[in-house]
């Protein structure tokens, strides 16, 4: 059965006549859905760390949709928290993290086999998920990148240009680059747990790699994903892994092959046909309409998805945003954009 699941077709490289479709944070504050339960858990952190309510918003737009899969739902800041930084959320303004920035701050960590103590709810949410979901759905699990976390670890919070994890890499390359190594540890450790829970594929995100420039593109956004993935297909043979490292622009250019990934997302900074030309004859890809779409809706939308799903026709696609969809997206938008894709 599981080979007969579009996503994991596409992902083994098969070309489909229609691309599967999921969507990035496809459970979230666009559905009226998740809102009732997201005030039934209290908090945002009390939802990711309850496995029966954080399995019931993912399951809430495969119920409603009908995607080919679902994602698991949690939060890429999860992992820090289990490393032994503290992690909370202020309303409005989004996580704030105790800062990582010093060799003393650093060794207070706690060793990769402890993260299992805070996260085995989140193995519980996916074993929840691989019992309950349709038999047609693909399972996704998922991670942020150890760049784009280290960002959130050094700053304690999102900033617009990951500054001052730019300037810890400069400062202190050491202590900047022990994290990047904690981080890629505890990602492979946490990633192979999903997938002993039930996970048939796992994603990286690694949603600030664009502001990485020159060798550091390759050595902190590329090199940890290759090792992670290497680490999990030495572990888990066949698991099949996406990888994102988003605002890459030209740099998607073998990203499959550096990486060792089995597709490559691209966010909708880089064009579709220039997608197929260049990154497509790697492997599978994932993406990439605009998430304004699912705001705007309309003709622009309709045409924008047939360009994509032509210009991406050649290959395995799997068809996705370029990035996660906003709350403020109509629900009646996500369900055109599907019927567009299926053709109906």
């Amino acid at each position: 059965m599981a080979q007969q699941k579009t996503i994991l077709r596409a992902l083994a490289g098969e070309t489909l006549p229609t691309p599967p479709i999921w969507m990035m944070r496809q459970a979230g504050r666009y559905l009226p859905e998740y809102k009732a339960t997201r005030a039934q858990a209290g908090d945002f952190l009390s939802l990711c760390y309850n496995p029966e309510l954080a399995a019931e918003v993912t399951l809430q737009p495969i119920r409603r949709y009908g995607f080919d899969a679902a994602i698991l739902f949690a939060d890429i800041l999860l992992l820090p928290q289990a490393l032994g930084a503290d992690l909370w959320f202020v309303t409005g303004e989004g996580p704030r993290l105790s800062t990582i920035t010093s060799a003393d701050e650093l060794a207070k960590l706690k060793p990769t086999e402890a993260i299992h103590d805070t996260l085995n709810p989140v193995y519980e949410t996916v074993k929840i998920l691989s019992r309950e979901l349709p038999k047609e759905t693909t399972l996704i699990g998922f991670a942020g990148s150890p760049w784009t976390v280290a960002t959130y670890m050094i700053a304690g919070k999102g900033t617009p240009d990951q500054g001052p994890a730019h300037a810890l890499k400069a400062e202190n390359r050491p202590v900047f680059e022990g994290i990047i190594n904690r981080l890629t540890e505890g990602t492979i450790a946490y990633l192979s747990k999903q997938i002993e829970a039930g996970a048939e594929c796992v994603k990286l995100f690694d949603s600030w790699a664009g502001s990485l420039e020159g060798d550091d593109f390759t050595n902190y956004s590329i090199k940890p994903m290759q090792r992670i993935i290497a680490a999990l297909k030495e572990k888990h043979p066949g698991i099949p892994v996406i990888a994102f490292p988003r605002g890459a622009g030209t740099r998607y250019i073998g990203v499959h092959a550096a990486t060792g990934a089995d597709c490559v997302a691209v966010d909708d900074g880089v064009d579709a046909a220039w997608v197929a030309e260049h990154v497509q004859k790697d492997g599978c890809v994932q993406g990439n309409l605009k998430s304004s779409h699912m705001v705007t809706g309309g003709d622009a939308l309709v045409s924008e998805t047939r360009r994509i799903c032509d210009a991406l026709s050649g290959g395995p696609h799997i068809f996705n945003l370029g990035h996660g969809i906003t709350p403020d997206a109509d629900p009646e938008n996500v369900q055109l954009m599907i019927d567009t894709v299926r053709g109906s």
